[in-house]
């Protein structure tokens, strides 16, 4: 097969991204067409194929189809991600959301917290919480449970490693590293204290039958991933949120993603370092 690239038509752009939607929720308009063919094109050279139409056929029908769908998850998703990201959230989460809840939770006698990092990537947000949650010291002797989930089973593997270059720690306090990170030669390894409290798992965020097991949770997080959907993907997950959220639970999303023409469903908390969503309390 010769290593040229390969031009995917209109016909055959239009078939994929709708394909790609579907399984993913990912969405390409009509202007990524030449992204796609580039980010697709080592796997038409992996299968020996000579056209994209052939390649979609694969996706649609190969008893390989399942394993091929889960690499393209890897090959077309952005997984840049670090600890501490987004300090004036976090701030507003360790210094004022929990906090909160403590006193909220102490009221009806609960010992328990439980938060989804939706979108993980390599598990630097779920074990930034989790050591948020270990400083702020309000939480000793509860039961703390955080579930990181991903689409790519690539990004988990290292999430579960718990192992991190230097480059995942550019915003984090030195005492923090030292803290809760065993240095093994140019690597970190992140402590067992904080890494017990964290799982993963292989989630599509647009497959309401897996989601439906989830249980439900005080906090979600979900930052920079919903910016990749269209309008309608949109509305679906955040639906599947509030679902999911405990009345009065928070929802945080990233700084470049609103909920506006999306969902009513939630309130928007203004807290002194950030604005939070809450899913408010049940009337009757």
């Amino acid at each position: 097969m010769s290593n040229e690239p390969i031009e995917m038509s209109e016909y055959e752009f239009s078939k994929l991204r709708d394909f790609i939607n579907e399984f993913s929720g990912l969405y390409f308009d009509d202007g990524t067409r030449y992204f796609l063919e580039k980010r697709l094109h080592n796997r038409l050279k992996l299968h020996q194929f000579n056209n994209f139409e052939d390649y979609y056929f694969y996706l649609k029908y190969d008893k390989g189809k399942d394993e091929e769908i889960n690499a393209i998850a890897e090959v077309l998703t952005t997984n840049e991600t670090y600890f501490f990201r987004e300090e004036p959230q976090l701030n507003a989460f360790a210094k004022e959301v929990l906090p909160e809840i403590k006193s909220e939770f102490e009221k009806e006698g609960k010992k328990e917290l439980r938060i989804w990092s939706a979108g993980c990537s390599t598990g630097e947000e779920p074990y930034t919480l989790a050591i948020l949650i270990k400083q702020s010291g309000l939480f000793e002797g509860w039961n703390v449970e955080i579930f990181g989930s991903d689409i790519s089973l690539r990004v988990l593997q290292t999430a579960r490693s718990g192992i991190y270059s230097s480059s995942s720690f550019r915003l984090t306090k030195e005492e923090y590293i030292a803290k809760y990170f065993e240095i093994i030669g140019d690597k970190f390894k992140i402590n067992d204290n904080i890494k017990n409290i964290v799982t993963f798992g292989q989630l599509n965020l647009i497959d309401n039958n897996k989601i439906s097991t989830i249980e439900k949770m005080d906090i979600i997080f979900c930052r920079n991933v919903i910016i990749y959907f269209n309008n309608d993907t949109k509305k679906l997950v955040t639906e599947s949120f509030y679902e999911k959220l405990k009345e009065k639970g928070f929802l945080f999303l990233g700084h470049s993603e609103t909920l506006i023409n999306i969902s009513n469903k939630f309130i928007l908390r203004h807290y002194t370092n950030d604005m939070v969503y809450q899913k408010p309390a049940l009337t009757l």
